[in-house]
């Protein structure tokens, strides 16, 4: 069973799936397979690979590039849990730059960290069909997310972005929330995990006044408090876009809950919000 990199709560089975037949593949090569087998069908896609979990190395990227990209022109491509460094990223993001397939990149625990941030950031720039990129659990900090918040001004299509299980803190989240203030295509950020405070939920609450873009925000499992809290539902009181929010293992305790809780007497959009407080210790209910 393969990580599904487009939506990490769920998880699929079919590793290289045509439109008329699937195939499942084991091992870390896809030279196994005739090309025969692929380009029978007139219309190959979707196309998912996967190389989750087979102790990839910086030295197999060049492989896998020629393999996955260029010979078999994939659509998804699963790189979870190897030893990916910036060196591999740096390889990838130079095939990136003008690829015109690849719709998901999933690079879930690696260790690409800030120099591996900035080549995929550069490749952002000029990619035009790149819509999901999971970066979870590879060192990033906030050098790293400035590098991804530059590219996220130049960007028009990636639509959802991972962050989470990284080390962005408060200056990391200020450089994405600065991103997206203009930013008309993100309409998913996942930041938690990433020791935000206060101060970076401010920062996110402003662009929340400007952005309509969007959707869904999940910074679970920081430090924002009552404080970073109250920021946020100043910011829903006007916003129209967010639809989800999740703020479960923050602290806000009962003063932040009561922050949001009025918020949203004003705001009918984010009603997901009320089924992700149930983990931040307060007692009052909304009324």
């Amino acid at each position: 069973m393969a990580y599904n990199c487009d939506d990490p709560n769920r998880y699929y089975d079919v590793l290289v799936e045509t439109k008329s037949n699937k195939t499942f593949i084991s091992g870390t090569t896809m030279s196994s397979i005739p090309n025969e087998t692929l380009r029978s069908n007139p219309v190959v896609q979707p196309l998912n690979i996967s190389y989750g979990e087979r102790h990839i190395t910086d030295a197999d990227m060049e492989r896998i590039v020629k393999e996955a990209l260029i010979d078999q022109e994939c659509t998804k491509l699963d790189l979870r849990s190897n030893r990916i460094t910036y060196a591999g990223a740096a390889i990838l993001a130079n095939a990136l730059r003008n690829n015109r397939t690849l719709t998901v990149l999933c690079l879930y625990d690696n260790e690409i960290g800030d120099r591996g941030a900035q080549h995929l950031a550069d490749a952002l720039k000029s990619n035009t069909a790149l819509t999901i990129l999971n970066l979870y659990k590879n060192i990033i900090g906030p050098i790293g997310a400035q590098y991804l918040a530059d590219a996220l001004r130049h960007n028009r299509t990636l639509t959802t972005l991972y962050l989470y299980n990284n080390q962005i803190g408060d200056t990391g989240a200020q450089y994405l929330a600065d991103a997206l203030r203009n930013n008309a295509t993100l309409t998913s950020l996942n930041i938690w995990n990433n020791n935000i405070g206060p101060i970076g939920a401010q920062h996110i609450a402003d662009t929340l006044r400007h952005n309509t873009t969007l959707t869904g925000l999940y910074i679970q499992y920081n430090n924002i408090g009552p404080v970073g809290a109250q920021h946020l539902a100043d910011a829903l009181i006007n916003n129209r876009t967010l639809n989800t929010l999740n703020l479960q293992y923050n602290q806000i305790g009962d003063t932040g809950a009561q922050y949001l809780a009025d918020a949203l007497k004003t705001n009918t959009v984010t009603l997901s919000l009320i089924f992700y407080l149930s983990f931040n210790h307060f007692r009052v209910v909304f009324t």
